[in-house]
């Protein structure tokens, strides 16, 4: 016989996963690398524009940035709830977190009014406070065409020609009726790593005037003008949104271009390749294009891998659930994790779990009634033996008595020994009497009853008996139960034995007994007979049931009367059980099986009046308090 190989399920996902994805790589880089051969120029075409257009408007962002921070430095100077330490604190803080500012000027009305200068800024790039106001002198600030709002960007060009920046805004400030002008020093550092991010490309950035912002190549950025071909300002696209592309010479190099719009200070931004590096450069994409599929490949094994197991897992922990309800535990809960398929598989494991642990706990009660009935049934045989036996030689030691008493006198040194062996003898016989009844197993004599009217006769039996002992009934009868078939006198002797069981826990205190019927499912009756004694634990409990437990001082009892009434109630093809807490009482619980129609008439001729049932009543029988 062959062994089969087993192959987890997480990998037949991944393999099949990874073939999926090698295939649509495949296809989609065999598509491409027939596109980049149909038509590589519009393909350069189309690479460059976006190219430009996403310089743009990622230039757009930064300096759209750039502009509120130095806004804020405005607000900060001529804010007129701060101190003056309090500004020079703000103000230090904003050169620290915005490194890329040198200087800062305000004018109001034309007018300077001050300026703040970053002087370890400066000195990195080679310049004292004078060289930068000697600067700004040389190039002084457009005022009066900058409003509110306005942003205008140029080159600036210091002698040690650092690549900077000029951002001149106007600006109103709360407080302040004349509107501002804020000129900004500021390093194009972030700008030129912008435009450098790639390799195959040249990319600028221009200003208005056609000065130099931004180079790929740093020194040429640091230049005041740029050299290079660009369009006609009517040429340039309205949109940053949109580029337009343009072949054109450069020192009679054939270039491809494209160019759009930095909306904010209506800047330019160029990206241009020579044409004869744009059908080389098809290969370096290729290439590229392969490494990034096989990234493609990895990640895309990574992720399957990761599925897989997101997928597998549950499976994993049903099967292990499965295993465990196999070996009998039928504890588990399983949480589902998804609302598909095996979501619904685990939650129904869970049932499967719950209705065999039910079950399971059923079969236990089950076997324990088992149990109790098969030990009520030895100890039957074995008592109607023993009773049998003792019967006849307890007979004797009660005639003899009775017949010594009678012939002696009642202050007879012997007289009270025998009355004690006259009682004694009594009592055991009575035991005896008990212990057949317990042993003979008669079958009930059923007849159609109404259990109401059981009820009441047993109370009426136990009445006077409960109030001497201050021991109050209760009932709470329910109208229209169904009729029951039973033998009258059993019934009765098990309602009061459990009346006479309860009174005798009470011992003498004050207490209630409340009996309630009612039919909790059709065809079925259920009286429960509540009392307010002091209850019993567990382990009392789970053996009230077998014949001679007793709870009662040795002499007090014997043990037999709840034996007795298990058995009448089990002949009736009911059941009876307890259920008592320490200090709370006890509740016993009986369940019969109804008879329909309902019995709505009196009992029936021939039936033994309560008088009668009370006559064969033992109370002596009630033991287990």
């Amino acid at each position: 016989m062959n062994k089969q190989i087993f192959i987890p399920l997480r990998f037949k996902i991944l393999f099949s996963l990874l073939l999926g994805i090698t295939v649509v790589v495949g296809v989609i880089t065999f598509t491409m690398a027939n596109l980049f051969h149909k038509d590589k120029t519009a393909y350069i075409n189309d690479l460059i524009s976006t190219n430009a257009i996403h310089t743009a408007i990622e230039a757009q962002a930064l300096l759209q940035n750039y502009v509120e921070r130095i806004k804020t430095f405005a607000r900060v100077a001529y804010d007129t709830d701060m101190t003056q330490d309090e500004k020079s604190r703000m103000l230090d803080d904003l050169f620290r977190a915005f490194s890329e500012m040198l200087a800062i000027t305000f004018y109001e009305n034309g007018v300077k009014q001050a300026s703040v200068v970053d002087e370890l800024g400066l000195k990195e790039v080679g310049l004292s406070k004078t060289d930068f106001d000697n600067d700004r002198h040389s190039n002084p600030v457009p005022l009066t065409a900058t409003k509110p709002g306005e942003v205008i960007i140029r080159n600036s060009a210091l002698p040690t020609r650092v690549p900077v920046m000029a951002i001149i805004t106007g600006v109103t400030i709360p407080g302040w009726e004349s509107p501002f002008v804020l000129e900004a020093l500021i390093r194009t550092d972030d700008l030129v790593a912008l435009v450098g991010r790639s390799d195959l490309f040249e990319s600028f950035i221009l200003d208005s005037g056609g000065g130099l912002i931004a180079h790929t190549d740093p020194r040429q950025a640091a230049l005041p003008e740029y050299k290079g071909w660009v369009p006609d300002e009517s040429a340039w696209p309205e949109q940053s949104s949109l580029a337009a592309t343009f072949d054109y010479s450069v020192d009679s190099i054939d270039m491809i271009g494209g160019f759009a719009r930095v909306e904010l200070g209506s800047l330019l931004v160029g990206v241009q390749i020579p044409r004869t590096a744009a059908y080389l450069s098809a290969r370096d994409l290729f290439n590229n294009l392969l490494g990034v599929s096989l990234m493609i490949l990895v990640a895309g094994a990574i992720i399957s891998l990761i599925w897989s197991h997101r997928i597998t897992l549950p499976l994993e922990r049903l099967s292990r659930a499965t295993q465990d309800v196999g070996r009998g535990k039928f504890e588990i809960q399983l949480n589902p994790t998804s609302r598909d398929e095996i979501g619904s598989l685990t939650r129904s494991v869970n049932q499967m779990a719950f209705e065999l642990q039910e079950r399971d706990k059923a079969l236990a009660e089950t076997q324990a009634v088992l149990i109790q009935s098969e030990k009520m049934s030895a100890f039957g045989q074995l008592s109607a033996g023993i009773a049998h036996e003792v019967k006849n030689p307890l007979a004797g030691i009660l005639g003899y008595a009775q017949l010594s008493l009678k012939k002696l006198k009642d202050n007879a040194p012997v007289y009270k020994n025998l009355t004690i062996i006259e009682k004694e003898t009594r009592r055991c016989n009575a035991i005896i009497e008990n212990l057949m009844k317990f042993a003979r197993q008669d079958k009930p004599v059923l007849k159609p009853l109404t259990m109401n009217d059981i009820v009441e006769d047993a109370m009426t039996l136990v009445d006077h008996q409960m109030g001497l002992n201050q021991i109050q009934m209760v009932k709470n009868l329910a109208d229209h139960l169904p009729g029951i078939m039973g033998d009258p006198n059993q019934l009765i002797q098990v309602f009061m034995n459990i009346f006479i069981n309860a009174q005798q826990a009470m011992d003498g205190e004050p207490g209630t007994i409340t009996v309630t019927t009612h039919s909790p499912e059709p065809g079925s009756i259920e009286i429960r007979i509540q009392d307010t004694g002091p209850g019993m634990p567990a382990e009392k409990k789970d053996k009230i049931f077998e014949p001679f437990f007793t709870t009662k001082e040795a002499g007090k009892g014997t043990g037999l009367g709840l034996a007795v009434t298990y058995g009448i109630v089990k002949d009736h093809g009911g059941k009876i059980t307890v259920d008592s807490e320490p200090g709370q009482g006890a509740t016993f619980i009986i369940t019969l099986p109804g008879a329909a129609p309902s019995v709505d008439e009196p009992e029936a001729e021939g039936s033994e009046s309560p008088e009668e049932a009370a006559a064969e009543q033992n109370p002596s029988t009630g033991d287990t308090g």
